[in-house]
């Protein structure tokens, strides 16, 4: 079955704790609704670096990219309407959905 990538996209900062944990709490749920479809459900991003061509290296991103999940879908049309019911929306977040190619290894000889 094809995969696909949800990468995050920006969103807001809860205004208290206790709206970051409501907000949590409600990602987890559709995280875990996604059942055997979640290969790889949570994956943050913090601390990046970004290198450029000339092998210069800064400490921000170029990027609002705030981390991804890994999810099974029959379609791209499937994993958009996944992404559609994603939490992540609700806090002004943007959601991107791409098929992920396999790729071969190579010749290790």
């Amino acid at each position: 079955m094809p995969q696909y990538i949800i990468t995050y996209l920006g969103g807001n900062q809860p205004a208290s704790p206790e709206e970051g944990k409501q907000h949590f709490a409600k990602y987890m749920e559709w995280l875990s609704a996604l059942g055997d479809a979640a290969v790889s459900p949570a994956n943050p991003l913090k601390g990046t670096n970004t290198v450029r061509p000339d092998g210069t290296v800064s400490t921000e991103s170029t990027t609002q990219m705030s981390g991804f999940t890994v999810i099974e879908a029959d379609s791209i049309d499937a994993a958009i309407s996944i992404a559609k019911n994603c939490p992540f929306l609700e806090i002004g977040g943007s959601l991107e959905v791409s098929e992920l190619m396999k790729m071969p290894m190579p010749d290790q000889n």
